[in-house]
């Protein structure tokens, strides 16, 4: 009996053991993409670099550029935000205008690049992009609606909504009525989808038409039900992707919200019925894999494998669907992406457009979309693949096993402002914030390796503390920063202690004195041997003088197994005792990180908040220096200490089990 237990926790170690080996490779494939998009498209988006024109204000780059986000946020190279950022401001003057664009054309189209706008105002803080992106969502207030109030795909198009407008619009919608908090937009912006599967489902099939008319005059339409002729595979795509992006920022309680994810499951059992069987792919007709001319299609096939990736990870959609997305990514690999040489890669296979109307016209029918041209390194496509490669990549990562949930505390850190829309707002320290002084980078990681993240806004107790895995006290409110601060009293004490000697691993991350109340948060850390000394070190009397504040790592540390220069400003050094152990010193001696085992549990204690954006994003420090691996190595020694524990749960439990 012993032994097959035994036996049976060495499979469980082997299983959920605390990474999954991953073949070594120079460069991952979204990174080599996104040199190419660099290289080709240096300014902003020419489509035809050989032969410039004037630059317009295309959809096709908004795609391109959340592609090119999603990589700096997992790699926190500058070069992608440089890149992102002179993308827009080719565009975007210091007023906030938006040359190129014209509001009066309601163009959904126009709408895509609000995203990339909201991204650069969410970090930065530049009130021109603020204001450039609120002329996009003044458009959607004017834009032209059907008589049930679905938004047309263009004036030049009345009565029309077509697939592609929902991820035009819908996505920036959502997530610009999150930021300014209007909660009404989220009624309008579920019905968009709501109204588009009900005019353009195809029952049978499940499948989406591309374009449905009101009016049914269009010479494609059918003089019956409106709808366009056939199901184009980038159209259904862009429909796939829209979903996913707007419950991103869709808020969970809203009534409304079942039904978007009850249209993203007959959406995914749809799409996966049409995924050719043999590559993976999809075809530009999707319905139609033995008509003549018909072929695997790039930006279709990247779309729906980020749709069902993006998804998955988001637990909107069964974990089976990802088994789908991981064949289309085999089958995007082997038969699209061809080497460029020197890093690079190019994407074949996308049409590079299809539509319906216009001059001359586009009758909708089979042949019309196999008429049109396919290319190399169509922006779209492009755009799409980077979003693929972005989510299989991370899928692909190292990741816990135990779907632990990492607990922010927002009760003694507290800090409220007054935002751009005269909101009142909790900041500084929180996973969602972008800004300098946000956690997003890092909360961004400890989602990506299988944790989730929450905040706390209570006072900590064994009861909202229970389901936590790991808790994080950074930098205490005193009187300067909050006008009512909640200080850490005896109760507190008594619940975090107890947590933690029941398993909890509790990160204390302080402050120098003048930026922190450090009386009732050593009450704390005291009992676990660590005292905040309330001293500033790491000064930078210059701004750009980093090396004042650097602290180096010795090679072996414990935690610490990728990072060696760290860059910690202004921080407490600790004094120790009891069981505390110190794991880093700076120069002069002095400590600076430790570690206290206690109970069943573990204590990690530093003077400094430093993992929040400004000193990890890539932006503002050398790139000598280590703090974004820092982040990713403290994420691992919390991973290993939780395999640890569970373990030691499951070999506990068959000990109790044999003594019955």
């Amino acid at each position: 009996m012993k032994t097959s237990f035994l036996k049976y926790v060495a499979l469980v170690i082997f299983t959920i053991g605390l990474t999954v080996q991953v073949k070594a490779q120079s460069k991952p494939l979204s990174q080599q993409m996104a040199a190419t998009v660099m290289e080709i498209w240096k300014d902003s988006l020419n489509l035809d670099p050989a032969n410039p024109k004037p630059v317009k204000w295309a959809y096709d780059q908004g795609v391109i550029l959340e592609g090119i986000d999603g990589i700096w946020k997992r790699t926190a190279d500058n070069e992608y935000f440089k890149y992102m950022q002179k993308s827009m401001d080719f565009f975007v003057t210091k007023d906030g205008v938006i040359n190129r664009y014209k509001q009066a054309d309601h163009n959904i189209d126009n709408i895509k690049n609000g995203r990339i706008l909201l991204t650069l105002y969410k970090v930065t803080g530049q009130q021109k992009y603020f204001k450039a992106a609120t002329l996009l969502w003044d458009q959607l207030q004017q834009q032209p609606r059907t008589n049930e109030g679905g938004f047309w795909h263009k004036k030049i198009y009345p009565n029309q909504m077509w697939l592609d407008g929902l991820y035009m619009g819908q996505p920036f919608y959502a997530e610009y009525a999150a930021l300014v908090k209007n909660e009404k937009a989220f009624d309008d912006i579920a019905n968009q989808f709501i109204w588009m599967e009900k005019n353009a489902r195809d029952a049978k099939t499940g499948l989406l038409y591309h374009g449905w008319d009101e009016s049914k005059t269009e010479k494609w339409a059918n003089k019956t039900t409106g709808k366009s002729p056939n199901f184009w595979g980038r159209a259904m795509g862009w429909y796939g992707m829209a979903l996913v992006d707007v419950l991103d920022n869709f808020p969970k309680n809203h009534p409304k919200r079942a039904a978007l994810l009850a249209i993203l499951n007959r959406f995914a059992v749809a799409v996966q019925k049409v995924q050719d069987p043999k590559s993976g792919l999809w075809y530009d007709i999707l319905d139609q894999p033995l008509g003549k001319g018909n072929y695997h299609e790039a930006s279709a096939s990247s779309m729906f494998v980020y749709t069902f990736a993006k998804a998955v990870r988001q637990g909107n959609l069964p974990s089976s669907y990802l088994t789908v997305a991981k064949k289309g990514y085999a089958g995007i690999k082997a038969e699209f992406i061809e080497p460029a040489g020197d890093g690079k890669v190019n994407l074949k296979g996308t049409v590079s457009v299809s539509g319906l109307g216009g001059k001359p016209y586009r009758d909708g029918s089979y042949e019309y979309y196999l008429s049109e041209k396919v290319i190399t390194n169509d922006p779209k496509g492009v755009g799409a693949f980077l979003l693929a490669a972005n989510e299989m990549e991370m899928e692909a990562a190292s990741k816990s096993k135990f779907d632990e949930t990492v607990l922010l505390d927002s009760y003694f850190n507290n800090e409220t402002k007054v935002d751009q829309s005269n909101n009142n707002v909790s900041w500084h320290y929180k996973w969602e914030e972008r800004a300098n002084g946000g956690f997003s980078f890092w909360g961004d990681l400890f989602n990506n390796k299988g944790f989730k993240t929450k905040t706390l806004y209570q006072a900590p107790t064994l009861a909202n503390l229970k389901n936590a895995g790991v808790y994080i006290i950074v930098d205490p409110d005193f009187e300067k920063e909050n006008p009512k601060p909640n200080f850490i009293e005896p109760a507190h004490i008594k619940a975090i202690t107890a947590w933690v000697k029941a398993g909890g691993i509790l990160l204390l991350m302080g402050n120098d004195a003048p930026n922190a109340e450090l009386k009732h948060f050593n009450e704390l850390a005291t009992e676990f041997g660590v005292f905040f000394n309330g001293d500033s070190k790491g000064t930078v009397p210059v701004a750009t003088n980093f090396e004042t504040a650097k602290v180096v790592v010795p090679q072996g540390n414990e935690i610490f197994k990728n990072a060696t220069n760290l860059f910690i400003k202004e921080y407490s050094s600790l004094k120790l005792s009891g069981n505390a152990k110190s794991i880093l010193k700076d120069k002069d001696g002095d400590d600076v990180i430790s570690i206290t085992p206690y109970g069943k549990g573990v204590v990690f204690v530093i003077g400094d908040p430093w993992l929040y954006n400004e000193y990890v994003d890539g932006r503002k420090l050398p790139a000598t220096y280590d703090n974004f691996k820092a982040a990713n190595d403290l994420i691992d020694w919390i991973n290993k200490k939780i395999l640890v524990k569970k373990v030691k749960e499951i070999s506990d439990l068959g000990n109790k089990k044999n003594e019955k």
